[in-house]
């Protein structure tokens, strides 16, 4: 497996279709919000961080859909291991997909573990799963926002991003980090 290549801003993302917990499949090329779709990926049930970011997350996911934002949270976790997520972290305003194939965690440049077994809260980690990543994507399909972990702490917190949503929407403040070819001094 290669290494995570970054997604360049104001360019397409990498497709995405999951199937989604409660039956269904959650497609990016189907999402049409007013103004972004915030994709979270996270590293799965056993992961004791993840339950307290993705519950602010849940209680915040009203806040995002009045400024236009849907949102989707995934993992390469199994059916079984999402659907436990969902209902024991109470993730009731959320959409919650699985089965993130290794190969399209890469794509979306997302860093992948191997398991050191149980984690603190008991619950085996699998062999090998993506790190936490989160985009926020125009309703074009091209990236407007980024950011990748290589470890479960310090993610962007959600109250900061509706903050700055705020000023982005308003403003209409373009993508940035786009510049690829860098002049020679």
């Amino acid at each position: 497996m290669t290494m995570p290549t970054p997604l360049m801003p104001r360019q397409p993302v990498p497709s995405l279709e999951l199937p989604i917990v409660g039956g269904g499949t959650w497609r990016l090329a189907d999402q049409k919000p007013d103004n972004f779709t915030m994709v979270v990926f996270y590293r799965g049930r056993h992961c004791p961080i993840c339950s307290m970011y993705l519950a602010d997350l849940d209680q915040r996911a009203a806040a995002f859909a009045d400024k236009g934002v849907s949102i989707v949270i995934a993992s390469s976790d199994s059916e079984e291991r999402a659907t436990e997520s969902k209902a024991e972290w109470k993730l009731d305003n959320l959409t919650v997909a699985y089965g993130l194939s290794l190969e399209k965690a890469r794509e979306w440049g997302l860093y992948v573990s191997s398991s050191r077994g149980k984690t603190s809260t008991g619950i085996e980690e699998p062999a090998l799963f993506s790190e936490p990543g989160l985009f926020v994507v125009r309703p074009d399909g091209t990236l407007y926002f980024g950011t990748v972990q290589t470890m479960p702490f310090a993610r962007p917190a959600f109250g900061d991003i509706l903050k700055a949503l705020d000023f982005v929407i308003a403003n209409d403040y373009p993508a940035r980090g786009e510049v690829t070819d860098i002049p020679s001094a």
